[in-house]
């Protein structure tokens, strides 16, 4: 969908973008096309999308031969969705990305991926919610905003560095493709964005040990300029904390910002 078509189409529907609901929606077909030859979904597979607005990268998807499940929040974009996308590999979910339970959408033991233009307003916490499940995506490829793709593929001793960074490249290799200006999309956002891609890295650890990574990077990171000890402390016991810094080699001064993952990890298999 291009942006006369898009005008278009808001007029016929007399809708407005909702800047509660994040909605931008991509207006250029070159980076539309772009996201699909990055992923090369094939006939069959099951893919995730959320945010799908009024369907300019779910049509592509779809044509590929995807099995889609587009879970979209805003009642008059799914009234559009079912009168104009019959293909039988359409599957639209009216519900809100964050509150949903994933796993109850999707064919049960079938491997998915994850693609989408995610609005701004629920990245951080959807992203989250795919890090949670039991089985996370095989693959994910989301358009963002620019400065959280920076923070989910930071580095250890960086600012951006947090505990989604940690999450994140605990299971995937993330790697930010391409920054994307906002004239590509309507409304223009205030900021850039940029297409980032998780790529699993062949490592899943235990459903148990991620959970309690996630437990303790979240407790470190929430105040993240005091040394580690402090926070974990309050929320594990100083005696437990000081012990298993000791034996996994971090002094009791480092901060959140300067442990990698696999130091994290030594931490949630001891607290």
């Amino acid at each position: 969908m291009n942006k006369t078509e898009l005008f278009e189409t808001l007029e016929k529907f007399n809708m407005r973008p909702s800047k509660v609901l994040g909605q931008n929606f991509l207006i250029d077909k070159n980076l539309l096309d772009f996201i699909v030859r990055e992923a090369q979904p094939e006939p069959g597979e099951v893919v995730l999308e959320a945010g799908p607005g009024f369907g300019a990268l779910t049509r592509l998807l779809l044509a590929a031969g995807a099995d889609l499940y587009a879970i979209e929040f805003d009642r008059r974009l799914c009234d559009y969705l079912r009168n104009n996308i019959k293909e039988p590999n359409f599957h639209l979910i009216e519900s809100d990305a964050c509150r949903i339970d994933i796993a109850s959408i999707l064919p049960e033991g079938k491997p998915f991926r994850a693609i989408a233009n995610l609005p701004y307003a629920i990245s951080s916490i959807f992203v989250a919610k795919l890090l949670d499940l039991p089985t996370p995506p095989t693959q994910m490829i989301f358009m963002l905003q620019k400065e959280m793709a920076q923070r989910l593929a930071a580095k250890p001793g960086t600012k951006n560095y947090g505990a989604l960074s940690v999450r994140s490249q605990q299971l995937y290799n993330v790697k930010l493709l391409r920054t994307v200006p906002p004239q590509v999309f309507h409304p223009r956002p205030d900021v850039e964005s940029a297409l980032v891609k998780f790529e699993a890295n062949g490592y899943m650890p235990d459903f148990e040990l991620r959970k309690r990574l996630c437990g303790i990077v979240r407790c470190a990171f929430a105040q993240r300029r005091k040394k580690i000890l402090k926070p974990l402390a309050a929320a594990y016991g100083r005696e437990e904390v000081e012990a298993a810094l000791a034996k996994v080699g971090i002094p009791d001064n480092a901060r959140p910002g300067e442990l990698g993952i696999k130091k994290y990890e030594e931490l949630a298999a001891l607290l």
